[in-house]
């Protein structure tokens, strides 16, 4: 490894460079999970799960194995894979159901906020199958063996799950399990405070021995579906032995010298592709101009108005993605836009909480994926037997039969969730993605422009950040800054009528936690994330 040399700008510094292989994730017990795995000779899949296994257990306020998760892989020769990991409405949830129950709108907490079945252990499963048909060849118990550690061992709670409040906090205390677990006594953890998830544990315990086939058709599904009917959930275990992670075709945007790869719906990986596609079509070439954050903020209107228009289960949907992103489409998107004046924003605002993480092998495979709850803490539901927090993906759901996603069993979620990879010309791949629910398409915007306009990977994700809408307690839509841009620059934004609100702090987990992994030609890698998150990148 390189020493990193501090960048003078902002006494940050420039992102590790590694010989040969590096992983990035928000904790860094996740990303010494898979570097240990590369050192041991495992691939970029292989450390990905020992990293999605290590985040699930000491992030647990952003992420569970009770939640979803996606995947895109990128082989050395050029093919990519995704795995759409994100689990249907239980065979109860049905809108009558919640209708006779009193509810207007679908509960946020609670069991009957666990409407989804969790995908994340299906997408692991079809990993490992992937991973071995490329010559992965590590034991399942080596990549669990960090997470089964530290729920025996305990770990310390995070500064990230310090800093967050849960939104409806009344609600998410009284879910069952949650106060015992999260909070016991009532009271919030503090600094110092360790926790020993012993039942979780246990249950990745029998995962490693047993396969993770066993938490949907084994003695582990059987536990969760007894748990979840004793609460209410409408997830029946039927429900959990029908379920199967599945390959799907990624989207790709051709962009000059370079494509960028996301994922299809139900996800707005679509999204993060229109934003990018728009955006090049208005022609900018200076960096931290005016153009340049005005661009994209007017490129994610037009992505997200299109996008709530046409994203649902792409079993339903009668648009296909591939139309929206054709040179035409997206000339016409970015025809519409004022390259003086901000658009009115009739947005409908969408909250998440997630964790992204990349890895790149000595060999060139690459990895984007991102696993999440939903909201913060999901559905709040913790399971008794296996100790498993389930996921409130299914609030994205509509009561209403004629909405675009109404509640229907069997039916897909939309998706908030996308990672993305890019391949340049030149033969450098990137993995790169953030957390952030419909923050994620703009970080990832701002974060990949930047570094095509030549900041470093670890500038590009250092630098202060937008978002456009309205976060959770927000009365009204403004386009949010952390303080670090320049003044005259939200001068211009105001001029030109963005309604500008500039955040007191310089690094905000309401911008999202990011990372970006370059693998170069010559094979060494520069990785690094986020200095919001706990985390950090390692490598070999």
């Amino acid at each position: 490894m390189v020493t990193p040399v501090p960048n003078e700008k902002n006494l940050m510094p420039d992102s590790p460079v590694f010989n040969s292989a590096a992983v990035a994730a928000p904790h860094r017990l996740a990303s010494e999970a898979g570097r240990a795995i590369l050192a041991e000779g495992g691939n970029a899949i292989e450390a990905m799960i020992a990293m999605a296994a290590t985040i699930a257990v000491v992030y647990p306020h952003m992420n569970a194995i009770g939640g979803d998760g996606f995947w895109l892989v990128h082989e050395p020769g050029g093919k990519v894979h995704a795995i759409e990991a994100c689990g249907p409405a239980g065979s109860l949830a049905t809108i009558e159901r919640y209708r006779e129950k009193g509810h207007d709108t679908l509960p946020a907490r609670g069991p009957d906020a666990a409407i989804t079945v969790a995908g994340a252990i299906g997408g692991w499963q079809a990993a490992l199958a992937l991973s071995a048909s490329l010559g992965g060849r590590l034991p399942l118990k080596d990549l669990l063996a960090d997470a089964i550690r530290h729920c025996a061992e305990g770990y310390d709670i995070s500064e990230s799950e310090l800093r967050t409040w849960p939104q409806e906090v009344d609600a998410v205390k009284t879910a069952p399990g949650f106060s015992e677990f999260f909070w016991p006594g009532g009271e919030r953890p503090k600094a110092g405070d360790r926790r020993k998830p012993s039942a979780l544990g246990a249950t990745l315990e029998q995962l490693s021995h047993a396969g993770l086939d066993d938490f949907y058709r084994g003695d582990i599904g059987r536990e969760l579906a007894e748990d979840l009917g004793r609460l209410g959930a409408p997830i029946t275990r039927a429900d959990l032995e029908a379920f199967r992670a599945r390959a799907v075709r990624a989207l790709s945007l051709q962009l000059p010298g370079l494509t960028v790869y996301n994922f299809p719906p139900p996800t707005q990986g679509l999204t993060a592709l229109m934003i990018l596609g728009i955006f090049e079509k208005l022609g900018i070439t200076r960096p931290e101009s005016f153009d340049h954050h005005h661009g994209l903020v007017e490129a994610v209107k037009r992505a997200l108005a299109i996008r709530d228009k046409v994203v649902t289960d792409p079993a339903f949907m009668t648009t296909d993605p591939a139309s929206l992103l054709t040179d035409a489409a997206l000339e016409r998107e970015a025809a519409k836009i004022d390259r003086k004046r901000a658009a009115s924003w009739p947005f409908r605002p969408g909250e998440g909480d997630t964790i992204w993480m990349g890895a790149i092998d000595g060999s060139g495979l690459a990895v984007s994926y991102i696993q999440s709850l939903y909201w913060e803490y999901g559905s709040g539901c913790i399971l008794p037997k296996t100790g498993v927090n389930w996921q409130n993906r299914g609030v994205s759901f509509s009561l209403d039969a004629n909405a675009l996603n109404p509640l229907t069993p069997g039916r897909k979620p939309f998706h908030t969730l996308n990672p993305p990879l890019a391949r340049f010309a030149d033969g450098r791949i990137v993995s790169y993605g953030a957390m952030g629910g419909d923050g994620q398409p703009q970080f990832q915007a701002q974060i990949l422009s930047r570094y095509r306009f030549g900041q470093g990977v670890a500038d590009a994700v250092d630098a202060p950040r937008w978002l456009f809408g309205r976060t959770w307690g927000a009365g009204s839509i403004s386009l949010k800054l952390e303080n670090r841009f320049d003044p005259m620059l939200l001068a211009r934004l105001t001029a030109a009528g963005h309604p500008v609100e500039e955040y007191s702090e310089a690094y905000s987990d309401q911008f999202g936690h990011a990372g970006m992994l370059v693998k170069h030609q010559k094979g060494h890698v520069e990785a690094t994330h986020d200095p919001r998150s706990d985390g950090d990148a390692k490598g070999i």
